[in-house]
């Protein structure tokens, strides 16, 4: 069988596998939102390889327009992608996401920091997301971190850090981590100062050694 066919019929089975409220495949090519969303991705991915960046562009924007979810072309996705509901999502130029992977609706897989501490623009912003991993509505995984196979996020949960393969995580506990009415030198994605939030927060610093 042609990949490029394979990969469509496991786009399809995916849905049929995961959302309950999906009866066919005909159903599933007419009705899903995420599916039209995903296959437009396969196709502005396809030209973003071949250097037709701003066509790639085009592409994304206007699926982002008729489904409310954005996905670049520069992002890499596996097999047996599945959006649930969909609206809201956003996934980055250099997001990695395995195979089976389930996200809800208000996910971000989002870039957390632009630039190193000399000044030269990351390439990795964006995570790296397992295989077999699902993440819930309103999750916010930020930066270049890795979410290892088999993890479950929450809804809303705000992940900053790795996590390890087989865990769930959840919550979002909300501190303040700097005080200052001095500008930052550099924009903040997401307004996260990652060194900063790092070592001024002992709480986050126990979380972290419970999560690994």
């Amino acid at each position: 069988m042609n990949p490029k066919y394979k990969l469509i019929l496991q786009d399809i089975q995916a849905v049929l596998d995961r959302d309950p409220a999906t009866r066919s495949k005909l159903e599933a090519i007419i009705c899903s939102s995420g599916l039209h969303a995903i296959w437009l991705y396969r196709v502005a991915h396809w030209l973003w390889q071949r250097k037709f960046f701003l066509l790639a562009r085009i592409l994304s924007q206007t699926a982002r327009f008729l489904t409310g979810i954005e996905i670049h072309p520069g992002a890499e996705i596996g097999s047996g992608f599945m959006i649930d509901h969909g609206m809201g999502i956003v996934i980055g130029e250099t997001t990695k996401i395995g195979d089976n992977v389930t996200l809800y609706h208000d996910v971000t897989l989002g870039g957390r920091k632009l630039y190193d501490e000399h000044g030269h623009k990351l390439i990795k912003r964006h995570p790296t997301v397992g295989d077999n991993v699902t993440i819930g509505s309103g999750a916010q995984i930020l930066g270049p971190i890795t979410l290892g196979n088999n993890v479950k996020i929450g809804s809303n949960a705000i992940v900053i850090h790795d996590i390890p393969a087989d865990s769930t995580v959840v919550n979002t506990p909300a501190y303040i981590v700097q005080k200052s009415h001095t500008p930052a030198k550099d924009f903040c994605a997401y307004g996260i100062e990652p060194e900063k939030s790092e070592t001024k927060s002992p709480k986050s610093a126990a979380k972290r050694k419970k999560v690994k």
